[in-house]
């Protein structure tokens, strides 16, 4: 019940910031999220990068990174080529081609917040991709900027024909939360229903789980929510590991994994996690696609005389 109720804490926080936001004026930034895409290639098979919006996070040790002094993270950020008094994030889904199979991962906010995100279904159309040609769908976790977009606005399945992939205990803690702790701090009504909804299509795994030899493989990311995964796509060199929320900020999450984040559920656990992710990915080289980094989020993790850093993979 601890667990539940501290995962429950954090995502209070992340979707009132964001409903407050989105009551405001949108994506301040850069306006209002567009369509928007990116193709590439996971080996053999096609990938695209589906814009689905932006937000931001002051630099206000409570919003984001918590325990250090702002003038610290401020100088990290400002280090990094990013802006010293707020974290962007952006939102992006993908989706892979994979002989006979659309793979799905992730579903972005749907209407959950707003003008700041909820662009999945425009980017799918402008990508020249449909909602019913999707077979699966893969759920890195349950927080609504990754789950809002599984049904429509009248409640309908927003992907018909796809099986959902989710961790078991990432089911079993959605379909355990009262209507109350849905709807206060998920922002998602009527819980009974969306489960009820998405029940006759979720295929629970264990973490870890090969769940299409050869294609995806779920990976164990610990410390954000309680069933939190990754995806490792693809096979050998050309492969792409999908990270979650395993990191969020190109700059902080990677040249200071250590420093704890509001967003986990198990703060100490995130960090460790993403220490380990970002020595694993710095020595090994392997591709990463970050859903909350700049689009397309598609890149690789280096190791410089100043430490690890974000390197973007060309796509032009």
């Amino acid at each position: 019940m601890s667990d539940r109720r501290s995962s429950l804490r954090v995502f209070t926080a992340i979707f009132s910031l964001l409903m407050s936001l989105a009551a405001a004026t949108g994506d301040a930034a850069s306006g209002p999220p567009v369509a928007q895409y990116q193709v590439f290639k996971i080996g053999g098979y096609s990938a695209v990068a589906l814009k689905d919006g932006a937000f931001q996070e002051p630099v206000d040790g409570k919003s984001f990174v918590v325990g250090q002094p702002n003038e610290a993270v401020g100088a990290v950020l400002k280090a990094g080529g990013a802006p010293a008094d707020h974290f962007e994030f952006s939102v992006q889904p993908l989706l892979v081609h994979a002989g006979d199979r659309v793979l799905l991962f992730d579903t972005g906010a749907g209407g959950l917040v707003g003008d700041l995100a909820g662009k999945l279904p425009q980017s799918m159309m402008a990508a020249g991709e449909t909602p019913a040609s999707v077979t699966d769908i893969f759920i890195s976790h349950v927080h609504g900027d990754h789950i809002g977009g599984l049904l429509t606005s009248a409640g309908a399945l927003a992907y018909p024909n796809a099986t959902i992939h989710i961790s078991a205990p990432e089911w079993k803690w959605l379909s355990g939360l009262t209507e109350d702790e849905a709807k206060n701090h998920l922002g998602i009504e009527h819980v009974s229903a969306l489960v009820s909804a998405l029940k006759r299509k979720v295929a629970a795994f264990d973490p870890g789980a090969n769940l299409l030899p050869g294609i995806v493989r779920a990976v164990e990311l610990k410390g954000h929510t309680p069933g939190h995964s990754g995806y490792l796509i693809g096979s050998g060199s050309d492969s792409v590991l999908l990270i979650g929320d395993a990191m969020h900020s190109y700059v902080v999450s990677v040249r200071r994994p250590a420093w704890q984040v509001a967003y986990d559920g198990d703060q100490p656990l995130g960090a460790t996690t993403r220490g380990a992710l970002v020595k694993s990915s710095a020595a090994s080289g392997q591709r990463l696609y970050a859903e909350h980094f700049p689009f397309p989020g598609l890149g690789k993790i280096v190791m410089g005389k100043s430490g690890a850093s974000w390197q973007p993979e060309s796509l032009h």
